[in-house]
């Protein structure tokens, strides 16, 4: 069950928006931050909000890299392995951070710290490679920048 606040705040999105699939997205956000990921629950809840049917959010959650069906660490990490990032140097930076945190793409740490995930583009192309933690872009990084990122952010955790 989501706080009453938090579901005010996701119906007026849903209110302003022109469709209720034009505001899925930040339903689906807003109720990921509270969960912590989109779990069965959240998709539940996101249909009722949206009018929508729960098969139709699970398409939009699955479509979507940074909408998460199963747990993740409290902090995300994604990589971006573009064409233009891994012509960049990506694929070295991702099998860096893979030893420097001691998991493979797609895992997360043992202590749920840290989840390292690929991403097909960040958007950031002229800045390859490029990872994203939050809603923060960093780009170009070096591996030895990225794992400082990394323990930044996990140390804030």
């Amino acid at each position: 069950m989501i706080p009453t606040q938090l579901r005010q705040e996701l119906e007026e999105r849903v209110a302003q928006a022109i469709t209720p699939r034009e505001a899925a997205v930040d339903v689906m956000k807003g109720l990921q931050g509270h969960y912590g990921w989109l779990t069965d629950e959240a998709v539940a809840e996101a249909a009722l909000i949206l009018g929508l049917s729960t098969l139709q959010v699970e398409e939009l959650a699955t479509f979507y890299e940074m909408i998460y069906r199963r747990p993740v660490g409290r902090v995300v990490v994604h990589v971006c392995d573009s064409i233009s990032c891994w012509a960049m140097g990506s694929e070295t930076l991702l099998h860096h951070l893979e030893q420097h945190l001691g998991i493979a793409a797609g895992a997360t740490t043992a202590d749920n710290a840290v989840t390292l995930l690929p991403c097909c583009c960040l958007g950031n192309c002229g800045n390859g490679p490029a990872l994203m933690i939050g809603d923060r872009l960093f780009g170009p990084v070096s591996p030895e920048q990225a794992a400082a990122i990394i323990a930044g952010h996990r140390e804030d955790q």
